[in-house]
């Protein structure tokens, strides 16, 4: 059986406060087969230098947080963990001795990760040690934000909620309204400066001042459109992403766009459907959409740079750039390598076997990747 399904085709059986949601992580055998791996002659020479089993997601989605050295990463089960980045030395490992749904964020001081029922759960950085609980108002798929003294988090029933990152306890709130229907996806918040910002279902990304939750600014990335609601969904994919004075970010059934960082009005769109966020560097932004092409376009006006069809179906994570080359990874435990030039393939290289959702994280010149079995590893070029 394939690790996972395409999103059109499953539906979950979860209400949140009368919000459907849809699964693109069902176990269940897609529609069309993704495409089989063909050959190519490698020019890019791709190493592990280590790897740790943490243990596995469970469906949810679980992005790995690193900080100065040290790296964070979290599983199902409710194992966190603290890990030198350089060598993948444990530093220490404990148990939450709960069930979890998200996870990790940290600022380097404070670890937090959410478990069932939307349980809020915060450790000391250094020593693994508990430091407090709060409860959001529902569950919590979205990977917490920390920053700024906050931690930010947003739950299913679209509720963003800001907690004391030393105390746990509540800054402030804001209630958004929830769509009669979204992806069982985990739209990211990122924390730069003073604001946060937050990927939202119903296609909006929205600015929130840490101090009190004040919106500096609201912007549509895209406007649900159909007959249908499973036509109109239009959720952000992914963790919007910051490169200069830009914030880009994709939503499934949508566009990929930059929008400017002081008032989101958009600088670019184009039609894209992409069930995960974007890359970006210097020159260009990368989104794989949910046809498993991978498209690279130009940061600054949004044109198309080029397209590689051969990943069709695979299911793959976010891009990131990775020295010469986009790293992304797939249903199946692989890491593509393609030129940031041209989109052609360069190497690949292959875990455990099991689906990489989490966007690979560059760390100097390592790339750091979690798979949903459990697998965190660290790999280098020759």
């Amino acid at each position: 059986m394939l690790k996972f399904s395409r999103f059109a085709i499953v539906v979950a059986v979860m209400l949140i406060t009368g919000c459907s949601s849809l699964n693109p992580f069902s176990k269940k055998a897609p529609r069309n087969d993704p495409a089989p791996l063909t050959s190519f002659k490698t020019s890019m020479s791709v190493q592990k230098v280590w790897s740790n089993r943490i243990g596995k997601s469970d469906n949810y989605f679980f992005n790995p947080a690193v900080v100065a050295d040290k790296l964070y990463a979290a599983s199902a089960d409710g194992t966190v963990a603290c890990m030198n980045v350089s060598t993948g030395k444990m530093l220490w490992r404990i148990n939450a001795a709960k069930a979890l749904t998200a996870g990790v964020g940290s600022d380097g001081k404070t670890v937090v990760v959410v478990a069932t029922d939307g349980l809020v759960l915060a450790f000391d950085a250094i020593t693994g040690k508990n430091r407090w609980k709060a409860q959001a108002s529902s569950d919590v798929l979205s990977t917490p934000a920390v920053g700024g003294g906050v931690v930010v988090l947003r739950s299913l029933d679209n509720r963003i909620l800001a907690l004391d990152a030393q105390s746990g306890t509540r800054r402030w709130f804001v209630q958004r309204p929830a769509p009669t229907l979204a992806l069982r996806a985990a739209p990211g918040i990122l924390i730069d400066d003073d604001f946060a910002y937050v990927a939202l279902p119903a296609g909006r990304l929205i600015a929130l001042a840490l101090t009190n939750g004040g919106t500096r600014w609201d912007a549509a990335v895209v406007e649900p459109r159909g007959a249908t609601e499973l036509e109109r969904v239009v959720d952000l994919s992914g963790t919007p992403v910051i490169s200069g004075r830009d914030i880009c970010v994709t939503a499934y059934q949508g566009r990929v766009v930059c929008a400017d960082l002081g008032n989101g009005a958009l600088r670019w769109a184009r039609e894209l459907s992409a069930e995960a966020g974007v890359g970006v560097d210097d020159r260009f932004v990368y989104a794989a959409d949910d046809r498993g092409n991978v498209n690279a376009f130009a940061r600054t006006s949004g044109a198309s740079q080029w397209r590689n069809t051969a990943l069709a179906l695979r299911h793959l994570s976010a891009p990131t750039a990775f020295g010469r080359a986009v790293a992304v990874g797939d249903y199946d435990g692989y890491i593509h390598f393609l030129s940031r030039e041209d989109g052609a393939m360069l190497a690949r290289l292959s875990t455990d076997g099991s689906s990489i959702k989490a966007a690979p994280i560059v760390v100097g010149s390592r790339l750091i990747v979690q798979t949903d079995d459990g697998q965190v590893l660290a790999i280098a070029t020759k």
